[in-house]
């Protein structure tokens, strides 16, 4: 009998022991002004996030000069204090495509921008993430600013992934970060088509089955926001945020035609934009149960677990979209 209870604790210790530990819950910060809702407050809180991905500003081109310019940097209207802070920079691909692009000077203006950011609102900061889709086009530009930034800012530095970026790694090249987020969406085209650009099932099972060889530690990002795709005479003249279905159906203005599709039945202005009768909005969003599909297909085809789960983003309009503990069951998943 004691032998038997004695083998019960040794299988349950090890059964303990084996068992994988659940990423952590971040968020993107996505907005020109830092100031926390109640509501987004209530689930940083209720989730124990304590890690922040915030972006502190774009880089682009000017548009006389040609020359890398920053995009509404951020600003703080409140403290950051109680969370781990990673400065993002977006910068857009235009600019890694530039033949005379002076990439000591790019990193050496982007590392000083962050810091006197970082200086001003008593952030301190240990990783910086660099966020750009670059091509085939582009890589090498990028490649040598990601080294010459990682030299200069001499912290830890992440980088967002692709899909395509995965898939094709032995052409796009490998950024020389620590760690890299996969952003799992955003997968296909913008188009006055029934299809969801941001996730797509069949897109995304043409590119997961390169995930287990992609030598790169990587994180995931998953969305959590929905947008209107304005269609005029089938063609797609804008995107139009923060709507959905619930606020649509309300509107007089607009007839719903389908589960995603939305005709103008008077023309009108809404959030100002003009909407002209018999224009259509498609409305693509993100379930709940798409973010555990998304999770499930990411945990069967990846080589090790991720450390953290980065929602896209952190927005009061996009949380109310989901139950209260949606990004603990996403989270489960792995």
């Amino acid at each position: 009998m004691k032998k038997n209870i004695l083998m019960g604790l040794v299988f349950f210790l090890l059964l303990s022991c084996s068992r994988k530990e659940e990423p952590v819950i971040s968020f993107y910060y996505w907005k020109t002004l830092f100031k926390l809702s109640q509501t987004e407050k209530e689930v940083l809180e209720d989730n124990h996030v304590r890690k922040l991905y915030i972006r502190y500003f774009d880089i682009g081109l000017h548009p006389h000069t040609q020359q890398p310019i920053p995009i509404s940097p951020i600003r703080f209207q409140e403290s950051v204090q109680r969370f781990t802070v990673v400065p993002v920079v977006f910068i857009k691909n235009k600019v890694m495509l530039e033949p005379n692009l002076d990439i000591d000077d790019l990193a050496e203006k982007t590392f000083r921008l962050i810091a006197e950011i970082n200086k001003e609102n008593n952030i301190g900061c240990q990783e910086i993430q660099i966020d750009c889709d670059w091509t085939l086009a582009s890589k090498d530009n990028y490649l040598k600013f990601i080294e010459k930034f990682k030299k200069r800012s001499q912290k830890k530095l992440s980088a967002t992934i692709r899909l395509h970026q995965v898939k094709y790694f032995k052409k796009t090249k490998i950024p020389n970060v620590d760690s890299g987020v996969l952003m799992y969406y955003n997968m296909g085209s913008i188009a006055p088509d029934s299809l969801n650009s941001v996730y797509d099932p069949k897109i995304a099972a043409r590119y997961l089955k390169s995930l287990k060889k992609y030598p790169l530690p990587l994180d995931f990002a998953l969305p959590v926001y929905s947008w209107g795709v304005h269609i005029r005479n089938q063609k797609v003249i804008g995107l139009r945020s923060k709507m959905n279905i619930e606020a649509l159906t309300k509107d007089k203005n607009f007839e719903q035609t389908s589960a995603v599709f939305f005709k103008v039945k008077h023309s009108n202005y809404k959030n100002g934009v003009f909407y002209e009768e018999n224009d259509l909005l498609k409305i693509e969003a993100i379930a709940a149960e798409d973010l555990k599909q998304m999770a499930e297909e990411l945990k069967e085809h990846t080589a090790q677990p991720p450390k953290e789960i980065i929602f896209y983003d952190l927005d009061e309009f996009n949380l109310k979209n989901y139950e209260k503990n949606i990004f603990e069951q996403v989270i489960s998943c792995f």
